[in-house]
């Protein structure tokens, strides 16, 4: 039988990903010091090291079998796959933000010209989120340091992801509203949850462990 094919996501769930699957009882060796290899064989399983926003798209077209990955890349990329488990790590926030001089000026903005422009690296997210509210935004796509936006006028407000809030505070950046939290979820190709019982038997070690971890002590 081939080696069943999990994306991990590299950076700040990296590690955490790693420390479930090994809760979960695979062999994570060689996952801990990948160097640059970006393919990493252990016994029955193939990992594949990825970036946190491509996760979902390796396991909607069948790359591999299934991924972790954060919620926010879920609902960013908007593809098929099954979501099998909350893992509970990696929580984080969406939050919308403007710079705290700039108080109530976006709203002035938006009862004068009917429109805010808002900065942001998640497009499909953002979207929805004004569209629920009902208010008309125009979208500027970005890919790194959108504090700067707001700053230098370029934009009324961000959305954006924090943990601790502490990047917008030292910009001088205030959070308005929250648009959505997120922690890292476990998702499988759909072809292979109804195919290949290993990915639903993995699912299950990985909401075992969950459950022990959380359980009190």
């Amino acid at each position: 039988m081939r080696s069943l094919k999990l994306a991990v996501p590299k950076g700040a769930l990296f590690e955490e990903s790693v420390a479930v699957l090994k809760a979960a009882g695979l062999d994570v060796e060689g996952l801990r010091n990948p160097g640059r290899q970006l393919v990493i064989a252990a016994k029955d399983v193939e990992y594949y090291i990825v970036r946190p926003t491509d996760a979902p798209v390796f396991a909607a077209h069948g790359g591999v079998d299934a991924a972790l990955c954060g919620r926010d890349s879920l609902l960013e990329a908007a593809l098929e796959v099954v979501e099998l488990v909350d893992l509970g790590y990696g929580a984080c926030r969406f939050v919308v933000a403007e710079p705290a001089a700039a108080a109530e000026r976006a709203d002035d903005t938006y009862a004068r010209l009917g429109v805010l422009r808002v900065a942001t690296k998640y497009p499909r997210i953002t979207a929805a989120y004004y569209d629920q509210i009902g208010v008309q935004v125009e979208i500027v796509k970005m890919h790194g340091n959108i504090e700067l936006a707001p700053l230098c006028g370029m934009a009324d407000r961000i959305v954006d992801i924090t943990a601790t809030g502490t990047t917008l505070r030292e910009n001088n950046l205030v959070i308005v509203d929250e648009v959505l939290q997120s922690t890292a979820r476990f998702v499988g190709n759909p072809a292979s949850v109804r195919t290949d019982p290993r990915v639903r038997e993995l699912a299950e070690k990985l909401t075992a462990s969950c459950v022990d971890k959380n359980r009190p002590s």
